[in-house]
């Protein structure tokens, strides 16, 4: 549909007719060809959240996050465990 890409007061038909509405109409012509046609291009991911997001959310999303969430949480609680209480027993057993 043209008429919700033109705006409706530059597009009226009363407005066409003089020199000064032919010249402000090509310009609006001129704008609207200059816009690119087609389908987006697809954006590429510049960072390393963007690249994880992209690799396992992106077109075909996996349950990887899920599984690196389980593992990062099991190194997180076993480096807690260590500086909490293994590091106290490792020369000396109970």
């Amino acid at each position: 549909m043209v008429s919700s890409l033109v705006p409706p007061k530059v597009a009226s038909p009363n407005a066409i007719g003089g020199a000064a509405d032919a010249a402000r109409m090509q310009r609006v012509v001129s704008f609207y060809e200059k816009l690119p046609r087609g389908a987006a291009p697809e954006p590429k991911p510049s960072g390393l959240l963007q690249r994880y997001q992209f690799r396992y959310m992106g077109k075909n999303p996996s349950a990887m996050p899920l599984v690196h969430l389980i593992g990062g949480l099991m190194l997180f609680g076993y480096a807690q465990n260590y500086y909490f209480h293994l590091r106290h027993h490792k020369n000396n057993p109970h």
